[in-house]
Formats: structure tokens, sequence, C-alpha cells
């Protein structure tokens, strides 16, 4: 492991243009588990009935049991070693942009500034009818949030059925076209459109590093460096292993 550290970390000293994608896998060790493993919000909500715009749109009551226990689980999260790490590298210069297909906030808790978020924030929410907006701590307390214009509020999270907003495609593909290193943590990147965004990297010449707990697709076909573990840990390894050479 520790040569693997040292052939990620060079690549890193070597690439003026690191960008990561991160997913379920890196917030696990906050509390938040992946949405699709045993114990996860879709093996006792089925998805199909519950996270998408069509259910909410024609019963919201009922998709806020849903929501309601996502935000149990998501505002009691704390920012992990991995997330705390990455904005350090971040603030050290190694790392650009973290495009994340989470909606818990903990990036930016763990201080990363530049954060492109695939599927929205569960922190904010807002009104389908008129368009304001509040946060979800104003209105936790409510059992069905609503607006002041009384319409139900919807979380500013991507459901089933949306598309993703314009702006986080593009500036995500910029990112990934212009690339020379890629950290892959905490995902096996299946899910469309964020499954591209390692093949735009690669393409372009960039090197892969991918940090996660078993291989995935891209670990043969696309990855230069594999980690596998823990992304906290790892993470943590990355930022001692430069700051060492600093």
């Amino acid at each position: 492991m520790q040569n693997l550290i040292k052939q990620a970390v060079q690549i890193l000293y070597q690439s003026k243009m690191t960008i990561a994608l991160t997913g379920a896998g890196i917030s696990v060790e906050s509390g938040i588990p992946d949405f699709r493993s045993a114990g996860g919000l879709w093996s006792i909500y089925d998805p199909d009935h519950y996270a998408t715009i069509d259910a909410f749109t024609v019963n919201p009551k009922k998709v806020w049991n849903m929501l309601r226990d996502m935000d149990k689980l998501v505002s009691r999260a704390k920012p992990n070693r991995a997330h705390i790490g990455m904005g350090l590298l971040e603030k050290m210069g190694y790392l650009r942009c973290i495009i994340t297909q989470n909606v818990d906030n903990l990036h930016q808790a763990g201080g990363a500034r530049n954060v492109i978020e695939y599927h929205g924030n569960q922190g904010t929410l807002t009104c389908m009818s008129c368009g304001k907006k509040f946060t979800m701590d104003e209105k936790r307390k409510e059992y069905i949030p609503r607006c002041s214009c009384s319409s139900i509020l919807k979380p500013d999270v991507v459901l089933f059925g949306e598309p993703i907003p314009e702006d986080v495609l593009y500036n995500s593909f910029q990112f990934a076209n212009s690339a020379q290193a890629l950290l892959v943590v905490g995902t096996s990147a299946v899910v469309s459109p964020a499954n591209s965004i390692p093949i735009l990297a690669k393409k372009n010449g960039a090197k892969i590093i991918e940090i996660n707990k078993e291989s995935t697709h891209l670990t043969s076909r696309l990855t230069d460096v594999f980690l596998q573990g823990d992304a906290g840990d790892i993470i943590e390894k990355l930022v001692l292993a430069i700051r060492e050479d600093d």
C-alpha cells in the first residue's frame, strides 16, 4: 500500500489540474449508509414510489415520509477524515474541484470550497409554486414543510426523472476535459451521467486514482492507481505523505 500511496502522490505532484468524483462510499464513515445497500433507504422505501419527481408531484405528503428519514441521517452526520482530507488537499493546492453525487453537504462542512453537486443538496428547500427558498433548519420542525403560499416544499435534491441542472453538467464536463488527474472516491461510477466523468478525463489523458473498498468496472479498464480500503484512512495517508515531502 505504501508504494501505491507514493505513486498516487507523484501523480498529484505532476498534475496541474486534479479533480475528484465522489459517491456514497465516502460518507459511510459519517453514518450515512449507501441508499442501495442493506439497511439503506431503498431497502425501506421503493425508489420507484418514493424518489421520483412524479411521485412527489402526485403525493408529496407520502414522499415526505422518506425525505424525513433521509434528513435524519444527513442532519446528524459530521464530515469524516475523507471529507476533511479532501478539504485540506484543496487548500494545499492539490485539488481543484470536487464533483459529488452526494446531497449531504459534508464536503463543504469538511472545508472544501469548490464543490459541484450532481444531485443537489438536502439542506435547502424550494417552493415549486412560487420559487421561494428556505433552509431545512427553518422547516425541520414542520411535519410537512410548507411555503408561506401554502404549497408543500421540495428539498433541492434531484429526484429520479428530474434532469441534472445544465450548469452542473457543463461545469463538470469542462473540468473532466481539462483534468490531468482524477480522484475517484467511494463510487463505482455506474450512474449516468456522472459515470461519464472518468471516461472523459481518461480520454483527455488524465491519470485515474481510484479509492474504493472493492474493485469496480473502472479498476481494470481506466484506473492507474487503485487504493483499496476506507476512504478516510487512505486520504489521510495521502495528505500525510504530501506534508512529509513539503
